[in-house]
Formats: structure tokens, C-alpha cells, sequence
């Protein structure tokens, strides 16, 4: 007779300190740039499908994520109102995105209606702020573009929010030591703060001078405030899905985790990005 010998499972593989299979992560990285310059510089009009199917997938994700938690989200409305505020920022003005914001909110409340008292709050609460999460910050990216050199002024917000982000991560795990928030994320640091800072602020003066014309103070400020913006909407979708449970939203980009995972540093850049831009850049 024989033992019977249970199969082990795979191990997970180590990526060392870098957390995360560099290879993929990169392939990926660049497959999103090239998707996002080819839609910004052929066809303006491509560039809004792009920012509407992303965050539409954002929606998507954190449905499941907060669906974990017991949060029905309305998916449909939420979607629907989304996609009509994007497309009132570009075509129309901020004036008709609001229009549209106001009337999501109100679809939101109806549909939930047919599924009783139970939860209401909750999931309503839930929707609302995935709408403002979502698309209201999607309109200031298409209120950037909009302008005449609006490609550029999309191009130097994610470019400074890149910059910030890779800077980060590469300070990060040379130099981490000292933790900016352990409760939240573990492996955010100071020395990555720091990194953050360094290529956020000089990707910032090399994209405003360069491509915008823009006096190169204006990139310091767009800089600065990109890192401190990109931290914290990193640090709130860290706390979102502490809160859920979950590790990560996702599974859709190898190396990357869910593409919210990527986009929490974007969205909550784009309306001070929007601001600077707007008021401190002429336009070309």
C-alpha cells in the first residue's frame, strides 16, 4: 500500500523588494503610453473613448470590490451618467457635465428605489461617490484637452503624475526606511516621498517649458502639487481597499493589479492639474 502524498501548491513567486514582476509591469506601462499618445495625436475625439472605457473598468472594479463588502453599487446608472458627463465636458461645457451629474444622482436614487429599503443609504452612498470618484475627475482631464493645445497640457499632467509615481517607487525600494503612514501603506515611505518629489517637479519644468512654452516656475508648481495629490489619492485607494479587505482591485494588468490601481494617482490629480494649467499656461 502506498501513501497517498497530497500535491504541494505552487509557491507564489518572489519579486524581492521590488514587490511586483518588473518585467510585466513595464511591458504593460508601455503598452498604456503608446495606447494613450497614439489616441491624444491622431484623433482628439479617440483620446475621450480611451478615458471613458478606463474609467468605465474603474467602475467595473470596484462593483466587485465593494460587492465583497456586501455594497451593491448601481452599476448602470452610475455608468451611464458617467459617460454623459465626460462627454458634456468636452463637447458641451463644465456647465452640462453638472447637468448631467445632477440628473446621474437622481437616476441613481430611482433605480435603487425597485430594490427595497434594505441597504439604500449604503449602496445610493456607494454610487455618489463613485460617480464623483470616477467621472467627475475624468471631466477635468477632457477639460484639459479641449484647448487648442490641449493634447500637451493632457500629456504634461500624466507625464509629471508618472514621473511622480516612478520616482516613488524606485526611491522607494532602494532607500525606504522610514514609513510616511504603516497603518495605511506599509511600503510607502519618506525616501519615496522624497524620490517622488524629485522627478515629479523635474518632469513638471521639462514638460511646461518644453512642450507648453509655460515660464518653468509653473512646472515647479504643477510638480509639487502632482506628488502631493498622486499621494494622496494613493494613499486613499490603499485605505479603500484596506477597508474592503482586498489587495488589490484587481487582476487585469500583470505587474500592476487592477487598472484602478493606476488610475488612483490620475484622478486625483487631474482637477489640480486642470486648475494650474488652466490659469498659469496661455494657450499656444
Amino acid at each position: 500500500m502506498t501513501d497517498s502524498v497530497t500535491p504541494a501548491a505552487p509557491a507564489k513567486k518572489d519579486h524581492g523588494r521590488a514587490g511586483r514582476n518588473l518585467p510585466a509591469a513595464i511591458g504593460v506601462g508601455a503598452g498604456l503610453c503608446l495606447l494613450i499618445v497614439a489616441s491624444l495625436f491622431w484623433v482628439k475625439d479617440l483620446f475621450v473613448g480611451v478615458v471613458a472605457v478606463a474609467l468605465l473598468v474603474g467602475l467595473w472594479e470596484l462593483k466587485r470590490a465593494f460587492a465583497s463588502a456586501g455594497i451593491r453599487i448601481p452599476v448602470l446608472p452610475v455608468a451611464v451618467g458617467g459617460t454623459a458627463m465626460l462627454l458634456s465636458a468636452y463637447y458641451a461645457d463644465m456647465e452640462a457635465a453638472a447637468f448631467a451629474m445632477a440628473l446621474t444622482v437622481i437616476a441613481t436614487l430611482v433605480w435603487r428605489l425597485a430594490e427595497g429599503a434594505e441597504g439604500f443609504v449604503r449602496d445610493v452612498s456607494a454610487g455618489v461617490f463613485c460617480l464623483a470618484y470616477l467621472p467627475l475627475m475624468g471631466v477635468f482631464v477632457l477639460l484639459m484637452l479641449v484647448e487648442d493645445d490641449g493634447q500637451w497640457r493632457v500629456v504634461a499632467f500624466i507625464v509629471a503624475t508618472i514621473a511622480s509615481d516612478i520616482g516613488g517607487y524606485a526611491a522607494g525600494v532602494l532607500f525606504g526606511k522610514h514609513p510616511m503612514a504603516p497603518t495605511i501603506s506599509p511600503k510607502k515611505s519618506w525616501e519615496g516621498f522624497t524620490g517622488s518629489l524629485l522627478f515629479g517637479v523635474g518632469a513638471g519644468i521639462a514638460t511646461i517649458v518644453c512642450a507648453l512654452e509655460g515660464d518653468w516656475w509653473v512646472g515647479i508648481v504643477l510638480g509639487v502639487a502632482g506628488v502631493v495629490m498622486a499621494t494622496l489619492g494613493d494613499l486613499s485607494e490603499s485605505l479603500i481597499k484596506r477597508d474592503l479587505g482586498i489587495k488589490d482591485m484587481g487582476d487585469l494588468l500583470p505587474g500592476h493589479g487592477g487598472l484602478m490601481d493606476r488610475l488612483d494617482s490620475l484622478i486625483a490629480v487631474a482637477p489640480v492639474a486642470w486648475v494650474i494649467l488652466h490659469y498659469l499656461v496661455d494657450v499656444a
